[in-house]
């Protein structure tokens, strides 16, 4: 069985989300955002590790204000950076040799279920590198500087990124040894510019990112709409048969 590294991301500064805390420390429904897209992944056998990534000026309050989650959860966390990739990188740093692959989760995606999880990480470990997308289905406008239409863009092969992303390990430590100038908002940017083909494995459109007060109070609704592991069916003779009508 694969072994997998995961990364979550929560350094952000939360510029557009108007609350006193930041969107990954918010609660939501009884748990924090973070702990909603953590712990999925803490209990998988197939998560060797699983790292937090805070800003320092959260760290000791972060430690502190989630001590008993994290006493009972196999989480380590790591200091963050100014951009996203260095976030990233840090934490990359510091993954354990044994893990085959590592996946990147933003830690604001509290909508997650093990079905899709499974699904990108499978397709990771037969193509080296994927990440869950869903196909583009709004029309899409490019905007001039005056705030008014330039053109309709073509969404035939557009896709809108989402995560986990999940690479094989040297692969995202040598797409980072490349990073360069570049300033990528996702990993699998880095990727693309390596030259390495990355797997889209279509996800859902309930796996939001919150970024603005509107998300989370769409994330509070979606809650009840995320699928649910399917019930085992009651033992009997005829369980697999249609009803008869009579």
């Amino acid at each position: 069985m694969a072994k997998f590294a995961v990364i979550l991301p929560a350094a952000g500064k939360s510029t557009r989300f108007h609350q006193k805390r930041k969107k990954t420390f918010v609660d939501l429904q009884g748990r924090a955002v973070w702990l909603r897209a953590a712990e999925l992944f803490v209990n998988r056998d197939d998560v060797v590790q699983t790292l937090v990534v805070v800003s320092p000026d959260d760290l000791e309050w972060f430690k502190e204000k989630f001590a008993p989650n994290l006493a009972f959860m196999n989480v380590e966390i790591v200091a963050g950076g100014a951009e996203r990739a260095d976030s990233v990188r840090n934490a990359l740093a510091r993954v354990r040799p044994e893990a085959d692959f590592v996946a990147v989760h933003d830690a604001a995606r509290p909508l997650l279920v093990p079905e899709w999880i499974d699904r990108v990480f499978r397709a990771a470990e037969k193509s080296g590198a994927a990440i869950l997308a869903t196909p583009v289905t709004s029309t899409l406008k490019r905007g001039r500087q005056d705030g008014t239409i330039e053109t309709t863009v073509s969404r035939s092969g557009l896709w809108a990124a989402q995560t986990p992303q999940v690479f094989r390990r040297q692969l995202l430590l040598d797409a980072y040894a490349r990073q360069g100038t570049l300033q990528p908002t996702d990993e699998a940017q880095l990727l693309e510019q390596l030259g390495a083909p990355v797997t889209l494995v279509e996800g859902s459109s309930l796996n939001i990112k919150i970024t603005t007060n509107d998300d989370f109070r769409l994330a509070e609704s979606a809650l009840s709409a995320l699928p649910k592991p399917k019930a085992l069916r009651a033992l009997h003779p005829f369980a697999d048969e249609e009803p008869r009508l009579i």
